[in-house]
């Protein structure tokens, strides 16, 4: 706990959580279906970005953004979908924690769309082929692929996007202005040779030839 936050300060349960947030509506209740409906495939489709979030077995969790163009997730049939994983860092966090225990959470999104799609279920890492091929850019197959079983799928609402004006390029900050990843990876690494200069050569040339 925060020391300097007293233990009384703290919520302890769901009845004192309950009494102070209340609980949802009929409609927020009625509105979580059990399989992909012909909404949540349109959705899937349009879809260039996800967040997969993940736990270990001991609860030690993970959140790992997927991107690629519209469609970039398949859906397989109205119980299954799969998110290929293309070159990364090969710290492999997600396929890790997917190995340990499958119960994953999938956060889809629209670009200027406020409402978000949830979609929980259970994954299991796939390396057949000839679903592979399906998944293939430029010509380059995934390594493998993250299939999931569904089993809860709903909208949610866009306040969280309202209230951060996520979409809206007047509330963006300068180019200028932005953290630099390249020297926050430099100043955490600490390793002689890695500078923040070389290793932003590193990230624009991973950029330009290994996205697939």
């Amino acid at each position: 706990m925060i020391k300097s936050t007293q233990a009384s300060e703290f919520i302890q349960s769901e009845e004192e959580l309950r009494a102070l947030i209340g609980y949802p509506s009929e409609l927020v209740r009625n509105k979580v279906i059990d399989c992909i409906d012909h909404h949540v495939a349109d959705y899937i489709s349009r879809s260039p970005f996800l967040v997969l979030a993940t736990a270990d077995e001991k609860g030690f969790c993970d959140s790992s953004p997927k991107g690629d163009a519209q469609g970039f997730v398949h859906v397989l049939n109205e119980k299954q979908l799969v998110i290929p994983e293309r070159p990364g860092n090969k710290r492999i966090d997600s396929l890790r924690n997917i190995l340990a225990n499958p119960r994953v959470g999938l956060l889809f999104f629209i670009p200027g769309l406020g409402e978000t799609l949830r979609v929980n279920g259970k994954a299991a890492l796939v390396k057949d082929e000839k679903l592979l091929e399906r998944l293939a850019v430029r010509g380059k197959k995934p390594l493998l692929g993250i299939m999931v079983e569904v089993e809860e799928c709903y909208i949610h609402c866009a306040k969280a996007f309202k209230r951060s004006e996520l979409w809206e390029p007047g509330s963006w900050s300068a180019q200028s202005e932005l953290p630099a990843a390249a020297k926050i990876i430099s100043d955490h690494a600490r390793m002689h040779g890695h500078s923040a200069d070389s290793i932003q050569e590193s990230l624009n040339e991973s950029y330009a030839k290994r996205l697939y």
